[in-house]
């Protein structure tokens, strides 16, 4: 009985090989997109699930509150986490990770910049649970001057030898180090990033002593592990009284006020939004989450209509299976089982595709979403019952219906599909073309979002900017000087931030407009009397750094206008003169500079102080000519290696690191629009298959049409207009739903465009285009054909 099934079903799926092949095709891509996004969004999902203590992980976070703001702060002070365990029950253990910072290392002869450095307390190696390949997780960072290498970085170093008790130096000073520890390579999906961890202790005891007592001062990320049972909330609870206690009488008298924070260790990657913190972001797997189940809903309705439509055609054959003994239930299993067997095989293909697609689709994420289909063996059963449960639910209309007709009726040629089954297919079309026709809005606007962020006026210049970091280097003036004058070089700046990158808070009291001075945390640029004329950014009151007034290099300041507005003023040129004092120094505000995008336009522009301060200068930013770009490198390489033989030579292109910021937002982009394509794709593909199969139900219409006169266009009007009504309607339901979520999806940004109408009209003028030009090519076929061979078509 089975293999009779098996080959009425092969038999069907030959005979209608261009129905079994679209059926096939738009099921496969639909399985392979919502694979792949299936894959994205457990992958997002999974970041720092590998701890065996994630639920009882938290990572400490501060508000500070002064007299004119509020500050939402990724870090606590240094002092918390150390003072945390002996002080509140709750707390087993405590730990402090600092990373992301470039040391120089040195092997030898040998020597290293090493990105991703990390700096950790002892606790670290207990309280995650990142695999040690070597060493003691209790002791390997417990002295200072201890050093732990991952995998690659060991191999980097030391080759194939054994590193465990080699000696490197660290730092310009080249301080003698231990390696104590090997880890095996960090994943991707873990919110502390690091090529090697130096042990804590080296920073507080040795570095800069006395950080572990500092209330004040904000440093590295802290996490604390809870004991069995303990209540976060009850903790926090606890935490004003614990900073009253350990540093109440400082706090209360500079006038910032802090209040610690817990937040989950799993909720850090999608859902903190602390300044600095914000990898992830959860709404972008709500909507891809949503993306993949469209997609999939998509190819199902395809199958599902494909499979309806042509049920009507095996009327006769059911009706002469009932006459010769087949029952009702026999009939219902040779349609579902036809339907499955088309589903797995599309499944099969999916799986060959998705196998060969997913290198490529990690290259597009940035991140190694998986090494491959087969290193979660569950996935594919997942895509099994998928396929099973398309199979049975596109195969149960004919398996009901058909199977429940008369056979007299059928063979009498008195069946015809009903409006029922007409209007379940225009249904499920509007739903397909809806969910097409969001995406390109959608795409559309994800689009002109990051088109605005990139043609956005900055307020500064990062053309043909190049910047080297001289890592404090006692040579740094000596090597500006010199390389100002090499053919190709226009201009150069020292400093110690650009825009892009990382720069320090600064507690600092500024003159307001009542004459007081008031406390506020600005952000602080170190820079020389050439960055503002570098960089062209605008004075708006005052002036600029000068070599003309001694004095700028001790007491002078400059603003933004952002730090003018907060200490209220209404104009910059009231803030010219006014007393500051910050961190040590005291002076006059000089100047106020235009605000500038220092930070990505997903943030607003926040208060910003600028000093004269050489020895805090580390980056030599270079203005190059752009006519012969290498040749003008290859001359600064030189002139580096003569002064700074033992620094290595690298550097960046300010533009492309400041872009970097955006890097998220244009894979999300890319993916968005990739996954929109084959939605389309993929309803283009059912509509053709409905128009064709709608075309071949009216070849005898068409021939009466073209006899009595009817002209080619005519034809094509008929026969597209009907499809041309569902695509319209499915642009009127797409229209709000779309406008709404995109509403929401831009409010992330700080600096964002409006949804215009145009593109609201564009996307549902492309909607009708493409459903014009997929319906066109069956009707122009039909409305040029014979009409002599029409009409003797049975």
């Amino acid at each position: 009985m089975l293999r009779n099934y098996l080959r009425i079903a092969f038999r069907n799926l030959w005979q209608h090989k261009g129905f079994t092949f679209l059926n096939i095709i738009g099921l496969t891509v639909g399985m392979v997109a919502f694979f792949l996004i299936f894959l994205y969004v457990r992958f997002e999902l999974s970041y720092d699930s590998m701890h065996s203590k994630a639920d009882r992980i938290y990572r400490i976070v501060c508000d500070i509150k002064t007299p004119t703001e509020t500050l939402h702060a990724s870090q606590p002070s240094w002092a918390v986490p150390p003072h945390l365990t002996g002080e509140l029950p709750e707390v087993e253990s405590a730990v402090r990770v600092g990373t992301g910072d470039t040391w120089l290392v040195y092997r030898g002869d040998q020597q290293f910049a090493q990105d991703d450095v990390a700096v950790a307390d002892s606790t670290f190696l207990q309280i995650f649970d990142f695999p040690l390949l070597k060493g003691d997780r209790k002791t390997a960072l417990k002295e200072p001057f201890s050093v732990v290498l991952t995998e690659t970085t060991a191999k980097k170093f030391f080759g194939s030898a054994d590193p465990m008790g080699k000696s490197l130096a660290l730092g310009q000073e080249k301080l003698h180090a231990t390696v104590t520890g090997v880890l095996k390579d960090i994943p991707d999906n873990s919110i502390i990033k690091a090529s090697m961890i130096v042990s804590m202790n080296t920073i507080t005891q040795r570095l800069n002593r006395g950080l572990d007592d500092q209330w004040g001062n904000y440093g590295p990320n802290g996490y604390v592990l809870l004991k069995p049972g303990a209540s976060a909330a009850a903790l926090e609870k606890k935490f004003p009284a614990f900073l009253e206690k350990m540093n109440g009488t400082e706090m209360h008298k500079i006038n910032m006020i802090p209040t610690l924070f817990l937040e989950p260790l799993r909720d850090v990657y999608l859902r903190s939004t602390r300044d600095g913190s914000k990898t992830g972001n959860i709404t972008d797997v709500y909507i891809f989450s949503i993306i993949g189940v469209f997609i999939l809903l998509i190819a199902c309705i395809n199958f599902i209509n494909l499979t309806t439509a042509r049920s009507a055609d095996r009327a006769k054959e059911v009706g002469i299976r009932k006459v010769v003994g087949a029952v009702k239930g026999q009939l219902a299993r040779q349609f579902i089982g036809e339907s499955v067997i088309l589903c797995l095989m599309a499944l099969l293909l999916a799986v060959i595709l998705t196998a060969l697609l997913i290198h490529p689709f990690n290259q597009i994420a940035g991140k190694i979403i998986s090494p491959g289909i087969f290193s979660h063996p569950g996935d594919l059963l997942i895509l099994l019952g998928i396929a099973i449960l398309i199979g049975i639910a596109a195969g149960l209309y004919p398996a009901l219906v058909l199977s429940s007709f008369q056979p007299v009726s059928v063979l009498k040629g008195r069946f015809a599909t009903g409006a029922r089954g007409t209007f379940l297919r225009k249904a499920l079309v509007i739903v397909q073309f809806t969910i097409a026709t969001g995406l390109i809005i959608g795409t559309l606007v994800v689009y002109n979002q990051l088109n605005y962020m990139r043609s956005q006026d900055l307020g500064f210049n990062k053309d043909q900017k190049m910047v080297c970091d001289t890592r404090g280097d006692s040579s740094k003036l000596v090597l500006k000087q010199a390389v100002s004058g090499l053919p190709g070089v226009l201009s150069t700046a020292m400093s110690g931030s650009v825009p892009g990158g990382g720069n320090p808070g600064a507690y600092s009291q500024i003159e307001n407009t009542h004459g007081e001075m008031q406390i506020a945390n600005l952000d602080l640029y170190f820079v020389d009397f050439d960055y503002i004329p570098q960089f062209k950014m605008k004075m708006v009151a005052g002036r600029a750094f000068s070599r003309a007034f001694l004095t700028d290099t001790t007491n002078a300041m400059v603003l933004n206008e952002a730090a003018v507005k907060l200490f209220g003023y209404r104009s910059p040129k009231e803030a010219v003169g006014r007393r500051f004092d910050q961190w040590g120094r005291k002076g006059t505000i000089i100047g106020v500079v235009q605000d500038f995008h220092f930070r990505s336009l997903q943030e607003v522009i926040k208060p910003l102080s600028m000093r004269i301060e050489p020895r805090a200068c580390d980056l030599l930013s270079i203005n190059i000519d752009g006519q012969n770009i290498p040749a003008t490198i290859g001359t600064i390489e030189k002139t580096w290696k003569r002064l700074m033989p033992d620094k290595p030579f690298s550097y960046f292109f300010l533009d492309e690191f400041f872009d970097k910021q955006y890097r998220a937002e244009d894979r999300f982009g890319k993916l968005f629009l990739y996954f929109a394509v084959l939605a389309i794709v993929i309803s283009c593909l059912g509509l053709m298959g409905l128009a064709s199969y709608s075309t071949l139900q009216r070849t005898k219409e068409i021939g009466v049409r073209k006899i009595v006169g009817a002209s080619v266009g005519n034809i094509v009007f008929l026969l597209s207009k009907d499809f041309l009504q569902l695509v319209a309607w499915s642009f009127l339901v797409a229209f709000p739903v779309s406008w709404f979520l995109l509403h929401g999806w831009l409010k992330s940004f700080a600096y964002r465009i409006s949804v215009y109408w145009w593109i609201f009209a564009a996307a549902g003028m492309m909607a009708l285009l493409v459903a014009l030009l997929t319906i066109s090519f069956q009707s122009i076929r039909a409305a040029v054909a014979s009409p002599v061979k029409s009409l003797r078509t049975e």
